[in-house]
């Protein structure tokens, strides 16, 4: 996918909304247990009742492979069902070298077919250029994560006074195209700097709901004249019900983000 489609895709929805499949079985309605593959039950109602809402789906890898071949047989089939025009991302955080990474790309890009996939930097350029091999796909790089580890090391400052996170935001963009940046909406305030730095990326921004990040804050530091931001929530929105009827409340979860989003937006019409 571009990002002329992508961008169309926001104006068109009026969203900027990535709905996140962590899809536990601990967690997931009990009705569906009984099932042969619940975890595909429960990811294509989800999807039925939000793909008009949201612009991307970003699955949790974690909760696939944990299960093995079963785990990595649901994921196949759940992104075979997401509808071909919203932008998948393989939330794996990979990041090896070399070879390693080729094959990493290559189960997500072409195994899996996912737009995209996120990578973690440290190891360097090596790490991500193989990403950036395939046509039409995207490296996720994480830059300022919003767990509360992420200051042991993002936050560390050279003899320059550049701080970890935006070396790699300054580097990172001479890897290639086709690159965009994780950044925790509990960082919110820190998305004016980021935005200095990268101002025509699109930033992949998790931790909106139940992690306590504020929309409208991502937006007004965190957006670009071309919107440029995918907003994430996921257990905020899957898991908001436990009864048969889920997918109508997280339905009602996407819809009042999507909603909000309607408004942050009107400065493309």
């Amino acid at each position: 996918m571009t990002a002329n489609d992508l961008f169309k895709q926001i104006k068109s929805k009026e969203s900027f909304l990535c709905i996140g499949l962590d899809t536990d079985l601990q967690k997931i309605p009990a009705h569906l247990l009984e099932l042969e593959d619940p975890i595909f039950e429960f990811n294509k109602q989800i999807i039925d009742a939000t793909h008009d809402l949201c612009v991307a789906y970003k699955p949790n890898i974690a909760f696939y492979e944990s299960m093995g071949e079963k785990g990595w047989a649901s994921l196949k089939k759940t992104i075979d069902y997401i509808p071909k025009e919203i932008f998948t991302i393989a939330d794996a955080k990979r990041g090896d070298i070399g070879n390693t990474s080729k094959m990493y790309a290559k189960t997500f890009f072409e195994t899996y077919n996912f737009d995209s996939v996120t990578v973690a930097p440290y190891m360097g350029e090596d790490s991500v250029s193989p990403f950036l091999e395939f046509k039409d796909k995207w490296a996720i790089i994480l830059a300022l994560t919003s767990n509360s580890g992420g200051l042991d090391f993002q936050m560390i400052k050279d003899e320059d006074g550049e701080m970890l996170y935006q070396k790699v935001l300054h580097k990172s963009q001479e890897y290639g195209d086709n690159i965009m940046f994780v950044v925790g909406a509990t960082r919110a305030e820190m998305l004016k700097e980021v935005r200095a730095i990268v101002p025509n990326h699109f930033l992949l921004v998790p931790g909106i709901g139940a992690q306590g990040g504020n929309l409208s804050e991502v937006a007004k530091y965190g957006m670009n004249k071309e919107c440029g931001l995918l907003v994430n929530s996921s257990r905020g929105i899957i898991y908001a019900d436990n009864s048969k009827d889920f997918a109508i409340k997280a339905r009602e979860q996407a819809l009042n983000l999507q909603t909000e989003m309607i408004d942050l937006l009107s400065f493309l019409k």
